[in-house]
């Protein structure tokens, strides 16, 4: 194990923010660079090396978490390398963007504060990158069979590269102008920057797999057609129709899905625009939804010089100490002040949009609410708790309800779905159709990047085993496996 008394001598210490004054000037991540390489060898040591490591169970990616914070308490940091990418294909994407669900399983959690695994995650592959120990592993023969991947989110590039090192002749299919999906226009710079995108593209391009962006499958390309080019196809088109907010003036200029908000900032840091088309910029901005796509939105219209920035959220704050009903090592829902909070702006919680109010030309100029509460179990609106507050912008962050099926890619495949509207797969993700498998939220519904990184694993192994009739892939999860919460 690492320390045997780090738990006892040494306190959490997490990575260090950047001024708010300095970061909302510009579009970089929010860390001080380098700031966690001298820290982290102790807190990796911090780990207990337990009996029964539920942080295993808190990653659906059963991450061998006890065995990198060794090597990084050691500084050993290619083995510790070799275990993370033994369960996860891209550790600087959840070190950075995961909410860290095997932190609230850490067994030291249960009355100390967890072990700060994604920063040792995050350190460990930066570490790795820095000393060329990321190269690219292709495969020693191919297969001559043929994959086609729908999406480029973490679940399509986690079954694509599964699949091109198992020796399959791998295409990715990507609708955007460029590959990532929501990594690489729904997550902000600040949060992410995209060079930790582009060079695992590098690396994947390196491994054999194929890359075609800005074509959409079911409209640029018949999806039944797609299917007979192909030996497999894996869907892992992600769930991405926005809920929508049907109050009345919902037709107004200025009202927007924070999908059609986020991608344009993004688009201005790759130097597609100046200026993006829909900017906070000198605006009261309301962003409508309280998880971390409205954060997202929130440090967005921060950036942009927002006049001003309010975040409203239907439900009742969270506590900032586990509920009884949510105990260890139950993934928790607690008050949660990201980086983008710390920036400024207003949180209400328990609220609820009544109506949009516009200005002549039909813009809007203002957002209409009232207070709810939970009576009988239903949230009701509180007589007389009625407001209105400016709104020059708001964006819609309230999550999302399924897979795109405008584009006609479902009805072409004739894909069968279940009773929430996902794709619908069986124990090897594969759907009704004969070699059509699906990966991530096409399938499971919105969910977290590990989720989305385990599926597109798994799914690979169902691939396989279908080309092959036999598979040495890893499946770290079942379809039907679900959170550690209650």
């Amino acid at each position: 194990m690492a320390d045997p008394k780090g738990f006892l001598t040494t306190g959490r210490e997490v990575a260090k923010t950047r001024p708010v004054g300095e970061r909302v000037k510009d579009w970089n991540e929010v860390y001080v660079p380098g700031s966690l390489l001298p820290i982290i060898s102790k807190q990796a040591g911090r780990c207990m090396d337990c009996g029964i490591p539920f942080c295993h169970n808190g990653c659906p990616l059963g991450n061998l978490i006890p065995e990198w914070n060794d090597y990084a308490y050691r500084e050993d940091w290619r083995a510790a390398s070799e275990r993370l990418h033994a369960t996860n294909n891209f550790p600087e994407f959840t070190g950075r963007l995961c909410p860290a669900p095997c932190e609230s399983a850490c067994v030291l959690g249960i009355n100390q504060p967890a072990v700060t695994i994604k920063n040792v995650e995050v350190s460990i592959i930066d570490k790795a990158w820095d000393t060329g120990d990321v190269r690219p592993q292709a495969p020693e023969r191919l297969s001559g069979k043929t994959v086609a991947v729908i999406g480029s989110g973490p679940a399509g590039l986690a079954a694509a590269q599964q699949l091109t090192r198992a020796g399959h002749t791998v295409a990715v299919y990507e609708r955007a102008d460029r590959i990532g999906g929501l990594l690489r226009y729904g997550i902000p710079e600040f949060k992410m920057e995209k060079v930790h995108i582009n060079r695992r593209i590098e690396q994947m391009r390196a491994e054999g797999t194929k890359f075609r962006t800005e074509v959409e499958i079911g409209r640029d390309i018949d999806a039944a057609k797609l299917r007979k080019r192909y030996d497999a196809v894996v869907i892992a088109a992600g769930a991405t129709v926005s809920r929508d907010l049907p109050v009345p003036g919902r037709e107004l200029n200025g009202i927007h899905f924070a999908m059609e908000y986020l991608p344009l900032a993004n688009k201005v840091q790759e130097g597609d625009f100046v200026a993006p088309p829909i900017t906070a910029e000198g605006k009261h901005v309301v962003v409508i939804g309280g998880g971390d796509t409205g954060a997202d939105c929130v440090g967005t219209a921060h950036r942009q010089g927002a006049a001003s920035v309010t975040q409203l959220e239907i439900m009742p704050r969270p506590g900032d100490e586990r509920n009884p009903n949510q105990p260890w090592p139950t993934f928790p829902m607690l008050y949660k002040v990201t980086s983008a909070h710390e920036e400024g702006g207003e949180r209400v919680y328990s609220v609820s949009t009544t109506h949009f109010e516009g200005d002549e030309d039909g813009n809007v100029k203002a957002l209409h609410l009232t207070e709810v509460e939970f009576i009988d179990g239903k949230l009701t609106p509180k007589p007389g708790t009625e407001r209105s507050i400016p709104a020059q912008l708001v964006t819609l962050a309230m999550g999302f309800t399924g897979t795109d099926q405008a584009n006609g890619l479902v009805q072409q495949f004739g894909l069968a779905l279940d009773e929430r509207g996902n794709v619908a797969r069986d124990a090897d993700f594969a759907t009704n159709v004969d070699g059509v498998f699906v990966a991530g939220d096409a399938g499971r519904g919105q969910s977290l990047i590990v989720w989305a990184i385990a599926e597109g694993r798994s799914a690979a192994r169902g691939v396989d085993r279908y080309l092959t009739g036999a598979s040495d892939l890893p499946a770290p999860i079942r379809p039907t496996d679900r959170s550690l919460m209650v």
